[in-house]
């Protein structure tokens, strides 16, 4: 018992070690980019940045945030999260509940789930994407970034699993109760899938908030780009029509390492500030002990 008890801790202490060990080393590379934005740039140019910024400055923060453009595409990208998260997540739910049941409950669901597939293996192309897009008249429009990944086929498959894999007793005692397939999938189902539904939220809202390429293609005004849009116009491209004469003067006084750092430092802080609140959804053992004898 001794001996045993000795390993435990013994394992238990390397446990512990190891993952503080891993998480420090996942938190000094943003540490790292968070010091560089706040340095100057003879300081970063001369290699002097580590983890502590040198010759503290907010000149980079002040490029990227000194511009009405700039709280503008926040906006855009703000609305765009909302309205986008919203519509994923409703239209997985209604794709995935169907598409878990068997197939004496629903006859055609082989052939749709093999629908879904196929999309997933062979695409137009981009050309008839756009073509798409532009013939419905969402050219320009909230709607163009929103509806044409409304349905995420990884994110239906990865819900119909979790819905597979959930008690069926459940389900029959609620259509015994009187339930229909309605009532059943939002009082039952859903809240037994929060840790999938969690996961999900969390993918779509990182692809919305970094998704950068359909803004530059299907925005036709600077005004109306999202926020990783306007980012990488005017920091990875340089376009100085998207900025002011005094934009110009201060991009003159700040290194390329500094800005791209606070670029990406403001482009990662809202995901870090939205995954503590989901993380603890993450958990599947949230439904175990739901069905009892």
């Amino acid at each position: 018992m001794q001996s045993s008890s000795w390993g435990r801790s013994a394992f238990q202490l390397f446990n512990y070690v190891f993952l503080i060990a891993m998480s420090i080393l996942c938190i000094l590379p943003l540490v790292h980019i968070l010091a560089i934005s706040f340095s100057s740039s003879a300081a970063v140019s001369a290699g002097d940045v580590t983890f502590w910024p040198v010759d503290f400055t907010f000149k980079s923060y002040s490029f990227i945030l000194d511009n009405p453009k700039f709280l503008t595409s926040v906006g855009i990208t703000l609305e765009r999260v909302v309205i986008g998260t919203i519509i994923n997540l409703f239209l997985a739910v209604l794709t995935a509940y169907p598409l878990s049941k068997e197939v004496s409950a629903f006859r055609h669901r082989t052939w749709f789930a093999w629908l879904f597939v196929f999309t997933i293996l062979f695409n137009g192309g981009l050309i008839p994407w756009y073509m798409t897009i532009k013939m419905t008249g969402l050219i320009d429009t909230i709607w163009a970034l929103v509806l044409p990944g409304a349905v995420a086929v990884f994110h239906i498959i990865l819900l119909l699993n979790f819905f597979r894999a959930l008690p069926k007793e459940l389900e029959e005692a609620a259509f015994v109760d009187g339930a229909g397939h309605w009532t059943t999938l939002w009082r039952i189902m859903v809240p037994l899938s929060m840790p999938a539904i969690a996961t999900i939220l969390l993918f779509t809202l990182v692809q919305h908030w970094n998704s950068w390429f359909d803004g530059m293609i299907l925005m036709n005004k600077p005004a109306h780009y999202p926020l990783a849009t306007y980012l990488q116009s005017i920091i990875i491209k340089l376009d100085f029509e998207n900025l002011r004469q005094e934009d110009i003067y201060l991009l003159g006084l700040i290194s390329d390492r500094t800005s791209k750092a606070a670029q990406i430092f403001l482009g990662t802080l809202p995901i870090l500030l939205a995954y503590p609140f989901l993380q603890k959804h993450f958990m599947k053992g949230i439904v175990l002990g739901s069905v009892k004898g």
